[in-house]
C-alpha cells in the first residue's frame, strides 16, 4: 500500500495549522493558555511571537508550510521503506 505524498502534505499542513491557530486564538482570549506550547512554536518559526492577532496568522502560515513539508517527507519515506521491505 502506498501513501500519496501530496495528499499527506495537504492533510498534515491543514491539521498542524489548525492546532497552532486554535492554540493561538484561545491564548488571545485566555492569557496563559498553551503558552509553553506557543513559546516552543515561536522559537522555531521566524516572525512568530506569543500574543497578537497578526502573530497568530504568521504562526498559522508557518504551520501550513511546516506541516506540509513534514507530511510529504513522511509519506515519501514510508513509500521508500515499504518498497524496500517487499
Amino acid at each position: 500500500m502506498k501513501i500519496e505524498p501530496k495528499a499527506m502534505a495537504l492533510a498534515m499542513g491543514v491539521l498542524w495549522a489548525a492546532v497552532v491557530l486554535f492554540a493561538g486564538v484561545v491564548n488571545l482570549a485566555w492569557d496563559g493558555y498553551a503558552s509553553a506550547f506557543l513559546e516552543g512554536v515561536a522559537s522555531i518559526y521566524p516572525g512568530y511571537e506569543v500574543g497578537g492577532a497578526g502573530s497568530v496568522i504568521v504562526g498559522t502560515l508557518w504551520a501550513v508550510v511546516d506541516g506540509g513539508i513534514g507530511g510529504f517527507l513522511l509519506a515519501w519515506l514510508y513509500n521508500r521503506f515499504s518498497n524496500a521491505a517487499a
